[in-house]
């Protein structure tokens, strides 16, 4: 079935009563096509209430309802994946320029961001306070505190905050902020560099099952030395491939060493009584993954969500003509047995046509609808409508385990999709030539040697950022470097970043 079809129920194919105009009638304009992006974009975020860009300063956004259940859902799973082996807290956003001065490296990769508070009510503050920008200067001082011998160790620990950079390039809601209002980053303190350093292995696994949940296939790859994290010995990035082939980087995971140990003097105790500084990992994730889960997934009608983070995962939808009563009441009665289920379903009893409500209900990328007219209660059936077009008809009493296998279907089809379309966009490319015309359009896969000069090089030639040395698990053949011609295995990605 075509899945940009309309479905409706048999009795509203019937054409009679309310069900006899099944095309939309909404107030809302129509979206732009997907394959204008940007557009669809940020005409959906507005048009799906996931977020509100007129709030008076720029790069700052608020959250509608709607879109805060969604961020909810998200940052859920986050929270599953590390509540079993790290401790949430929450840091203060102000840092005293002492504190946050310290780490050089660190300071130069972000000192163009920073805002600084000044001012106390008129009077000048002794001190200027950072808005934080990261946290590390913040929970480092603290690590100082709370770490004394090996038996403190592990620490893992993570927040999620606002943090704020003064961002000069173009803004791009849940893309590119002034405020990040959803960042999560975790921090985590180990006796040794190994262990660090498998700490790192362990969040990239973490953020894989976070990604697969929501059913968004990525990009991975360890970035090169001038574009790792401030003050990090290496840094390990994922990246989604969006509809227009460009990438957006949606998480990173960081080997610090002890790097920042020494700057704020973090040490411990080890079994032979002597002091050691510890070894650090820190890793993050902010509300760009929203932002990839809309773009991968949604279509010309709207948002398509995976069942694990809909707010809504199953409206009902009554199809009424002739006595309203009965019908409402056997929509509730179903309505209360999915409840039950612990399933978000909404009921949706207003006046508008039910050709209106499906578009209100599909723009919001509801993974499920069930239709329920006169003609469905004789046949004791209901119609069920998956977001993604597959449509049947099920017996009322199989409601309840039809609707977590076409969940879990639904699932699995929006992956399948999105690996597919990923690799669509990704091509191995042999010349600089090859790279420039791929990264128009989508990702080039090209031999590079590591060297630095060399990634510079084809940085410029091509016109493109490289994401750095790629963990795709696949062996190479042996090839030649596209810049200085030395053969590798080794590989990378180049592309347009957001």
């Amino acid at each position: 079935m075509d899945p940009n079809s309309q479905d409706v129920s048999s009795d509203v194919k019937k054409g009679q009563g309310r069900g006899q105009d099944s095309r939309p009638e909404s107030k809302e304009a129509k979206l732009p096509p997907k394959s204008s992006f940007s557009e669809w974009y940020h005409e959906l975020l507005k048009a799906a209430e996931i977020i509100d860009v007129r709030y008076p300063v720029k790069g700052m956004c608020v959250w509608f309802p709607f879109g805060f259940a969604l961020r909810r859902s998200v940052y859920g799973i986050i929270r599953e994946l590390l509540d079993p082996d790290h401790y949430e807290t929450q840091f203060p956003l102000l840092i005293p320029e002492q504190e946050f001065m310290k780490e050089a490296d660190h300071i130069k990769g972000f000192e163009d961001e920073v805002y600084w508070v000044t001012h106390g009510g008129t009077s000048p503050l002794d001190v200027k306070l950072a808005l934080r920008p990261t946290s590390e200067t913040a929970i480092y001082p603290m690590f100082k505190l709370w770490i004394r011998s090996h038996a403190d160790l592990p620490l893992k620990v993570y927040q999620i905050i606002n943090t704020f950079r003064y961002e000069t390039k173009h803004t791009r809601p849940l893309i590119r902020l002034r405020e990040i209002t959803s960042f999560k980053e975790a921090h985590t303190a180990h006796a040794t560099w190994d262990e660090a350093a498998e700490q790192v292995e362990v969040a990239v696994k973490r953020y894989a099952e976070f990604y697969r949940r929501l059913a968004v296939p990525f990009l991975e790859s360890k970035r090169p030395s001038w574009d790792k994290f401030p003050g990090a010995d290496y840094s390990i990035a994922l990246d989604v491939v969006m509809p227009d082939g460009r990438t957006l980087q949606v998480g990173t995971a960081h080997l610090l060493g002890t790097n920042f140990a020494r700057t704020y003097e973090i040490t411990y105790e080890d079994q032979k009584g002597e002091q050691q500084y510890v070894n650090q990992s820190c890793y993050g994730i902010s509300e760009r993954c929203i932002a990839a889960l809309i773009s991968v997934h949604g279509d010309d009608r709207g948002l398509i969500l995976p069942w694990l983070v809909a707010p809504t995962q199953v409206v009902i939808v009554p199809i009424i003509f002739g006595e309203k009563e009965p019908i409402l009441e056997a929509c509730r009665q179903l309505e209360g047995a999915l409840k039950q289920d612990r399933i978000r379903v909404v009921l949706d009893g207003s006046d508008e046509r039910p050709g209106a409500k499906f578009y209100k209900w599909e723009l919001r990328g509801v993974p499920i609808r069930l239709e329920l007219g006169p003609r469905d209660i004789k046949n004791g059936v209901v119609t069920m409508v998956r977001r993604d077009g597959v449509k049947k008809t099920v017996p009322i009493s199989d409601v309840r385990s039809a609707v977590v296998k076409e969940a879990e279907d639904l699932s699995a089809v929006l992956y399948s999709r999105a690996l597919e379309l990923m690799k669509s966009k990704i091509k191995d490319v042999h010349n600089v030539e090859e790279a420039r015309e791929q990264t128009l359009i989508g990702v080039a896969r090209a031999a590079w040697c590591g060297s630095v000069d060399c990634g510079h090089e084809m940085e410029d030639r091509v016109g493109a950022n490289l994401l750095g040395e790629a963990r795709d698990g696949q062996q190479q053949p042996d090839r030649p470097c596209l810049i200085c011609g030395k053969q590798t295995f080794a590989t990378t990605y180049l592309a347009r970043q957001y």
